[in-house]
């Protein structure tokens, strides 16, 4: 079932009269969870455009025409630099995000200048809604294989060699009662790492989509599993546990 965009009827207006006020832009489309799955009452509206030129001019100009004709409260631009051929940023429509009382209005919008070939894998990102895309532009295939095969293949084998070190800095924690620390970093090297390996081993295709996609990409009861592992009291036997299964998938994987 098609997720029900209505509440960014006002942004979609926007962001279809764009390309014909910013010639420049050459696809315009939504992604993230409006076509993966996982939309609810406090998704935020994934925009991700691609222009001709210099990327940050035609940011700054969306991001001018936002700020007059929507409601924005503020917005989070993410240093430059980030994306080495573009900008992004979040732009709020209401203050207060953290309350959930009421649908949430929050864009994520990403502008980038128009690679030689724009390509999009469905698989990872879902199929997008293009608003607009009159040259054809953005072609839906499959990532490069080869090259996906070795980002996994290089974090088993940075998980693998990092996995004393992790266990070690998060036991040593624990022991001089640095406890923030210990939690923080039992985060990192425990819980974060077993969640990668558990996206390589079950969905190669999003083997780097973080701990949010545990319920929507792992078999059932995974992320139960993962959740019963996280910070709380009796945390060097969490810990450990977390360790030990990062071992069993290691074995598998390597």
């Amino acid at each position: 079932m098609a997720a029900d965009l209505t509440r960014y009827d006002d942004v979609l207006a926007l962001l279809t009269s764009l390309p014909d006020r910013l010639p420049a832009l050459r696809v315009v489309v939504v992604n993230g969870s409006a076509v993966t799955g996982g939309w609810d009452d406090h998704s935020d509206l994934d925009v991700e455009a691609w222009c001709d030129g210099d990327a940050t001019t035609t940011y700054d100009s969306v991001l001018e025409l936002a700020r007059r004709e929507l409601p924005v409260d503020h917005v989070w631009e993410l240093p430059v630099g980030t994306w080495p051929t573009g900008r992004q940023c979040f732009i709020h429509l209401q203050p207060d995000a953290a309350d959930l009382s009421r649908p949430t209005r929050l864009l994520d919008v990403v502008i980038q200048t128009t690679p030689e070939r724009l390509t999009m894998d469905t698989r990872r990102h879902g199929v997008p809604f293009v608003l607009h895309d009159p040259d054809g532009l953005l072609h839906l295939e499959d990532d490069d294989e080869a090259e996906m095969q070795a980002q996994r293949a290089q974090a088993v084998e940075q998980a693998a060699g990092r996995r004393q070190t992790g266990a070690w800095l998060v036991e040593r924690a624990i022991a001089r009662g640095d406890l923030a620390e210990a939690t923080a970093l039992h985060l990192r090297f425990a819980v974060e790492p077993l969640v990668r390996l558990l996206r390589i081993r079950y969905c190669p295709a999003r083997h780097d989509f973080g701990l949010r996609y545990l319920r929507a990409d792992l078999p059932e009861g995974t992320a139960e599993q993962v959740e019963a592992l996280l910070p709380g009291p009796g945390l060097s036997d969490r810990a450990r546990a977390a360790f030990a299964w990062q071992d069993e998938l290691l074995r598998e994987l390597s």
